[in-house]
Parts: structure tokens; C-alpha cells; sequence
């Protein structure tokens, strides 16, 4: 049985779990916000039953990785819109910060889970995520039932994630930090086995999810929940977890078509349009082509991404595969959120 030390020491093994967000309600029921994604610094101290000091001070020693996790300090219109869109709609049942505000997404409260060591409510938490790592390590899997095949592929998958997160990762960490010519070759190699690993984390959780008879659409749900300002919110959240930087969301309607900007972690410049068209079937054409203008219109962009809660007519992915414009329909949207790294951004 690994020792809960290994989670509060080891970033790696860390990293190799935080896609088991489940486990947070299975132990005690989290509350979110309105916006159905987030919660406070001073929820997330009531979740663990310490003080909000206590949480602040564990963001100042891992901000990094938190921020890796989910975790965004919102200042200036980002906070503004926030409490007029999210926090004005219960105005007495949560704080109105008035200089800057920090979420935390379910993935940075597990996190904080396995960083925290003075909280009985965060050792569950680990107890919990080490006694899966147990199952998958020693569950037998010889001769399986017919009527067993699908669980056995479940711990199939979950047994190469082990190996993956706790393994092959850490080697090519260590390799990296020491080569020379061949660094980037390195980092494309290691960023290719960690898409791997998130995928089947999402593979795992989608078989968790039916097993446990959850709504298989609570991703879609929660996304089509939000209004257009939540929508590309959302969107600069899933940049910055995969690595993005400087990412900035326009706040305007009259953005000349572009609603979030950034960049990638090896500097590529981003420019991202978001559309949460419910209840349309496809992005027309002459969106695809507004966007297209104002990518040429503002200079360089590396990358052109084009985000919609829908599908793309075939004139518009056209334009799009002639232009250079990057599309994300809703399927692939929805793997996107549920912890899959976009190919784009690698």
C-alpha cells in the first residue's frame, strides 16, 4: 500500500490522480458556485474544515501548480463581469470582492487535497485516491467473464495511467533536465505520453460515470448552462490549464471577432473565438469568415482556434481548413473540458 507521505512529496504522483475529481463527493459533498465549476478560497476551507489563512497560504507555496490545476485570481472586468453574471444572481449568499477574487476549478481542490496536511477531510481524501491506486495495482484479471470484459478494459486503462503518470513521465522529466540537442524532441515525446495519460483518465471516468448511472451528458449540461460571458471564461480557464499564458478574455461584444488572446507555453501567439450556440445545428459560414478576416486584420497569429458548443457547416470548415483557422466542435469541446489537452496547443 503507498504510504500518504507519497502524495504529499511527490508532484508526479500527484498529477497522475488529479483527474478523479469523483472522489471529492464520495468523501464529502463540495459545494460550488452558481456557475456550477467553481468554488472560494473560503469554501474551499470550509470543504477541509480549516481556516482560509491556512488555504491562502498553501496558494502562496504552490502557486504554480495550482494554477496548473484550475486555479484563477480574477481581477479588473474578469471580476466584474464574474459578480455581475455568476455572484449577482444570489447577491446574500456569497461575498461581493471588491479588488480581485480566486476560484478554484474541482481539479485544484484535489489538488489541495494532496497538499494539505493538517486536515481530516484532505487525509480521507488521499486514503481514498491511495485505495483506488491499491485496486488497480492488485485486482486479478486472469479469465475474465464475458460480462467482465468491459470493467477488466477499465482497469486495463487505469493500470496503464499508473504506469504512465508514475513512470514513463518521470523519465523523460529527468531526461529533459539533462539534455542538450534533443530537448525539444524530449518534450514532444513526454507531452505525447501525458495526452495519452489524459485521455484514459477521461476514458476512465466516462466508464465511472456509466456504471454509476450519473447523466451521461453533465459536461454538455454545464456548458450549455453558461451564458456567452461564462462560455469563453470557461474557454480561457481550458487554455490556461493547458499551459497557456498571458491569456486574456476581451469582455466586449465589439471584440472585431476575437474573444480570448494568448499564448502557448513555447510562446506561439493564440487567438480564440467562442461561440455557445444552443440550440443552433452548425456555425455558418459568414462567422467563419468574420473570424478569419480579424485574425489577418490584428497580424501574426500562430494560432487561430475557432470554439463553438456546436458543429460547423461544411462551407464554414472550408473556409476554415483554407484559412488556416483551427475549428472545436462540440465533441471535441466536451473531451476538451473533461480533461483532454488540446492537440492545437501541444
Amino acid at each position: 500500500m503507498i504510504d500518504q507521505s507519497a502524495l504529499l512529496e511527490s508532484k508526479s504522483l500527484r498529477d497522475s490522480v488529479l483527474e478523479r475529481t469523483d472522489v471529492l463527493d464520495k468523501v464529502k459533498a463540495l459545494s460550488l458556485l452558481p456557475d456550477g465549476m467553481h468554488v472560494t478560497t473560503a469554501m474551499v476551507a470550509a470543504y477541509f474544515g480549516v481556516t482560509a489563512e491556512a488555504i491562502r497560504q498553501l496558494k502562496a507555496r504552490h502557486r504554480e501548480e495550482l494554477s496548473c490545476s484550475g486555479m484563477v485570481t480574477l481581477q479588473g472586468p474578469e471580476l466584474a463581469e464574474f459578480k455581475r453574471d455568476v455572484l449577482s444572481r444570489f447577491p446574500g449568499g456569497y461575498p461581493q470582492p471588491r479588488a480581485s477574487l480566486t476560484l478554484y476549478s474541482r481539479r485544484a481542490v484535489l489538488n489541495i487535497a494532496m497538499l494539505l496536511r493538517d486536515s481530516e477531510v484532505a487525509r480521507q481524501v488521499r486514503t481514498y485516491l491511495l485505495d483506488m491506486e491499491y485496486l488497480v495495482r492488485t485486482q486479478p484479471v486472469e479469465n475474465p467473464a464475458p460480462a467482465d470484459v468491459a470493467s477488466l478494459d477499465d482497469r486495463i486503462d487505469q493500470r496503464i495511467t499508473h504506469i504512465l503518470g508514475k513512470t514513463v513521465v518521470p523519465m523523460f522529466n529527468a531526461l529533459i533536465a539533462t539534455a542538450g540537442e534533443h530537448r525539444r524532441e524530449l518534450i514532444d515525446l513526454r507531452d505525447d505520453v501525458q495526452n495519452v495519460e489524459r485521455k484514459l483518465c477521461w476514458h476512465h471516468r466516462r466508464i465511472s460515470t456509466l456504471e454509476e448511472d450519473a447523466p451521461r451528458d453533465q459536461v454538455r449540461a454545464s456548458i450549455a448552462a453558461m451564458t456567452w460571458q461564462a462560455f469563453e471564461r470557461h474557454v480561457a480557464d481550458l487554455l490556461r490549464r493547458d499551459g497557456c499564458t498571458d491569456v486574456v478574455v476581451r469582455q466586449a461584444r465589439s471584440d472585431r471577432g476575437i474573444d480570448v488572446t494568448g499564448r502557448t507555453a513555447d510562446g506561439r501567439s493564440v487567438a480564440v473565438q467562442c461561440k455557445n450556440r444552443a440550440g443552433r445545428s452548425s456555425v455558418p459560414s459568414a462567422d467563419m469568415q468574420k473570424f478569419a478576416g480579424a485574425t489577418r486584420a490584428i497580424g501574426q497569429v500562430d494560432i487561430a482556434l475557432f470554439v463553438a458548443t456546436c458543429n460547423f457547416s461544411s462551407e464554414a470548415q472550408a473556409i476554415a481548413d483554407l484559412s488556416g483557422v483551427i475549428t472545436v466542435n462540440r465533441d471535441e469541446l466536451e473531451a476538451w473540458s473533461a480533461g483532454v489537452r488540446l492537440k492545437a496547443l501541444r
